[in-house]
């Protein structure tokens, strides 16, 4: 544990030996990248200290100038004699960082290490210093990527979690916001910092997820979908159950609202927590316009949601196995298509999601300006060519097209992908038994919704509670109307308005 404690000459003997510099020297061993240097506190004095750092992960210049400059200084030094009286002298400030810690046991000054400080080995003490002296070479804050913001906050999380942090804390001026650190991972020693707001969330939700990180036994934690898949209720579920951002208002706006937030060193994203299925649908720009606007915004949401999960599986169990429903002039029209082509919708349908998939992963992959360029060619060059060549009819491409820009209007991607599974699955149905296989799907579909749980909320709230969670799940009220937090999240303090 982090630690800053006060040192003494009666204090140095129970920490003999437990930092040894030959144990350090030995644990980074064919590191080329660690550097030690041996000065005299005081530059004329006999008392020598070991610094220690890892180039590249710490700043040459402030090790330089707030660390060796004035741990060689003669007016620094005082009286001191020996190693406990050095580090006496140290705390007391003759070296001016702004962060101190006392190491007693040689994990935690090599994970220092590792996280970009700069050791001050007392080998006569057993005990070391260490100073937070990291570099920044660190990308710089920019624009959200994923998530546009038209009249919200132009930042966006980096890789850095001191900074990403302080973003957080530039919105929550408040020492309500608790923030827990820990490391996870046996070998990666990854940070992870716990944020939420100390009077408002549930207790039971932070003690479920601390029991559940203690329990995680990896060797590193880099990428979310490590933690994620350990944390989560049903990590086999293809539905995700922890929210992702990447800026840092809507992370705060979550935490006021009584969730959990975790940010990960090294990766620009946020993690939420808890979640319904409600939340992967809500844009934070909806708080930034007009509630009537914020309203119709939501309906074409969760349009396009049932568009992109239902347009195939109905095209294809209508045109294959129920026909007199289709009025007769589009169904002339669709058998005079069809007519001109060698293959059955059903073919078709599968054989353009294919292409679509194919052409989105390709746009994903290649660098922006050439992914563009392929996705513009695929979609109107080589389908206007298919259609030409007839290999498939205009219909089928239009039934795809519809389905996948309505995907594309989701505003969670990973709920998307979660969509395009069951959009499959549905079509199989629609292929096997036309519109009961359809129905059966949606079912068994509505089924696992409703058995999904996220530390405890279902999943499906609030549209699982009624009429009445069905006009919060569409309708967003004004503002001067919504004085109460979300009562799922069960907070202390309910009241977010006077």
């Amino acid at each position: 544990m982090d630690k800053t404690i006060p040192f003494d000459a009666k204090s140095s003997a129970k920490y003999q030996g437990i930092v040894p510099l030959s144990a350090l020297l030995a644990g980074f061993a064919d590191c080329d990248d660690f550097q030690t240097r041996r000065v005299s506190f005081g530059l004329e004095r006999t008392e020598g200290v070991t610094v220690c750092w890892i180039d590249g992960l710490v700043s040459g210049e402030r090790v330089s100038q707030d660390i060796l400059r004035p741990l060689t200084e003669a007016s620094r030094s005082g009286d001191a004699a020996g190693d406990a009286a050095v580090i006496a002298q140290i705390l007391r400030g003759a070296v001016y960082r702004y962060t101190v810690k006392v190491r007693t046991a040689l994990n935690d000054a090599a994970d220092d290490l590792t996280h970009g400080c700069c050791l001050l080995l007392f080998e006569e003490a057993g005990a070391a210093l260490s100073f937070e002296v990291r570099g920044e070479a660190v990308r710089a804050i920019a624009q959200p990527t994923l998530e546009k913001s038209l009249k919200g906050a132009k930042d966006s999380f980096v890789e850095s979690l001191r900074i990403n942090t302080a973003l957080v804390r530039q919105r929550v001026c408040t020492p309500q916001l608790k923030l827990h650190e820990r490391s996870l991972g046996r070998r990666s020693h990854t940070r992870v910092a716990l944020l939420y707001m100390e009077g408002i969330v549930q207790p039971a939700f932070l003690s479920t997820l601390e029991q559940r990180l203690d329990r995680l036994d990896v060797d590193a934690v880099l990428a979310t979908g490590t933690l994620e898949e350990s944390i989560v209720d049903a990590p086999l579920s293809p539905f995700p159950q922890l929210l992702h951002t990447e800026r840092p208002d809507r992370f705060a706006m979550y935490l006021l609202d009584g969730r959990i937030g975790m940010l990960i060193d090294g990766l620009p994203v946020a993690l939420v927590l808890p979640v319904t299925f409600a939340e992967f649908m809500k844009v934070t720009g909806d708080a930034s316009i007009h509630y009537t606007a914020a309203t119709a915004l939501s309906l074409l949401r969760w349009a396009a949601l049932l568009l992109s999960l239902l347009t195939p599986a109905l095209y294809v169990a209508v045109a294959s196995f129920h026909p007199e429903m289709i009025p007769t002039r589009l169904l002339l029209s669709i058998i005079e298509a069809e007519q001109q082509v060698p293959f059955s919708a059903t073919h078709e349908v599968l054989g353009m999601l294919f292409a679509f998939g194919l052409l989105q992963e390709a746009g994903l992959r290649l660098p922006n300006p050439v992914g563009d360029t392929v996705s513009i060619i695929g979609a109107l060059i080589v389908g206007q060519a298919a259609v030409e060549a007839r290999l498939v009819s205009p219909i089928s491409i239009i039934v795809v097209a519809v389905s996948s820009i309505s995907c594309y209007a989701l505003p969670s991607q990973d709920l998307a992908s979660a969509i395009r599974l069951c959009r499959l699955a549905l079509l199989l149905g629609a292929i096997a038994a036309g519109l009961y296989g359809v129905g059966l799907g949606c079912c068994l579909l509505l089924l696992h919704l409703s058995n999904l749980e996220s530390f405890g909320l279902n999943y499906t709230a609030p549209l699982s509670q009624g009429s009445r969670g069905l006009f919060r799940l569409l309708l967003r009220i004004p503002k001067a109307w919504d004085k109460y937090r979300d009562p799922l999240l069960q907070t202390p303090d309910r009241r977010r308005q006077g």
